[in-house]
């Protein structure tokens, strides 16, 4: 298997990229890992590294604040766009990214195409729970605006990756909404809710914001802009936590003996309840496997992108994805 690493996107790249590419390269001696980015840069981080792991060299790197479309279109010879389009090409068989969340969209939906049936792809990032185990949310941010069939797509893709990767026997799907109640919400909910109930997943009805933490389900289905703002919030409120509780442990003497005592324990609270643990968001829907990684990935974040990645590829996804898509419709557009 072979695995593209957009190795100049994200904040502290190339390093984390390269780190977390080593340290994937060597857990997986049978994994093929290319790096694709500026050889002057990556060649000395790369001493001693092993056979598995090659340079592909790319002159130009998208930043972070450059118009998604433009961006793709004219840096063809990018980082990000030569490691999507070596999925394209058959090169690759997955792709992943730290960097600009925009144009790696738009570049996995234009440069390799959708899935047969599939309307719209749906960025799906993994969320962490107190259970201890991650939801999936679709879409967190792909498509601001959608309809109800495009819901029951996302419950679909999200099942099978549910059941297949993070081996979920029989996975709860969850529609977000405002209340618990059939009857509650905008006519997109209603509808949706509808065509989920009488669907092949798990459906379990309606789940609110607040609970997903509660791990009330194993995918929440909801639009991109409800989705986005659901992951930035969580986000955000887990940032807000720990510096109070930072704050709070490095006050005073006591305070310090207390953090000194508790250290185990707050490890591993930061530890569950840490994103680099789950990978990145898959774009799911487009013929090709590509991940976007967080903009901040360090290097375990990005060693566990090539883990799902690999996970991925090796249960097929993207095929039973299609194979469900056209048996719930019985047929497909491209």
């Amino acid at each position: 298997m072979i695995i593209a690493i957009d190795a100049m996107g994200g904040d502290f790249a190339p390093h984390a990229t390269v780190e977390g590419s080593l340290q994937a390269a060597k857990d997986w001696p049978d994994l093929r890992i290319i790096l694709v980015g500026d050889e002057q840069q990556l060649m000395p981080l790369l001493e001693n590294a092993p056979k598995n792991i090659e340079v592909r060299h790319a002159s130009e790197i998208i930043s972070a604040d450059e118009e998604p479309v433009k961006a793709m279109r004219r840096k063809r010879d990018s980082s990000l766009v030569v490691a999507v389009t070596m999925v394209k090409n058959k090169e690759a068989d997955a792709c992943i990214s730290a960097g600009n969340t925009g144009a790696f969209m738009t570049s996995g939906l234009l440069i390799t195409g959708r899935i047969k049936g599939i309307e719209r792809p749906a960025l799906s990032p993994i969320v962490p729970t107190i259970s201890g185990q991650g939801v999936m949310i679709l879409d967190a941010g792909a498509n601001m605006d959608v309809g109800p069939k495009n819901l029951l797509q996302y419950a679909i893709m999200g099942s099978i990756y549910a059941e297949k990767v993070m081996k979920v026997e029989k996975p709860r799907i969850g529609l977000l909404n405002v209340g618990t109640e059939a009857g509650k919400g905008s006519e997109l909910t209603k509808e949706a809710y509808g065509l989920l109930q009488n669907s092949s997943v798990n459906f379990i009805g309606n789940v609110e914001a607040r609970d997903v933490t509660e791990h009330v389900c194993d995918v929440v289905v909801c639009d991109g802009f409800s989705g986005n703002i659901l992951l930035k919030t969580m986000e955000g409120m887990a940032r807000a936590i720990f510096n109070i509780m930072k704050e709070e442990f490095t006050r005073n003497i006591p305070s310090k003996a207390a953090a000194m005592m508790l250290k185990p324990a707050l490890k591993r609270i930061k530890l569950q309840m840490d994103y680099a643990e789950y990978g990145g968001a898959l774009l799911m829907g487009i013929q090709g496997t590509c991940i976007k990684a967080h903009g901040s990935s360090n290097a375990r974040a990005i060693r566990n992108a090539i883990a799902q990645a690999k996970s991925f590829v090796e249960q097929d996804v993207n095929m039973l994805i299609a194979q469900e898509i056209q048996g719930e419709s019985g047929e497909g557009n491209e």
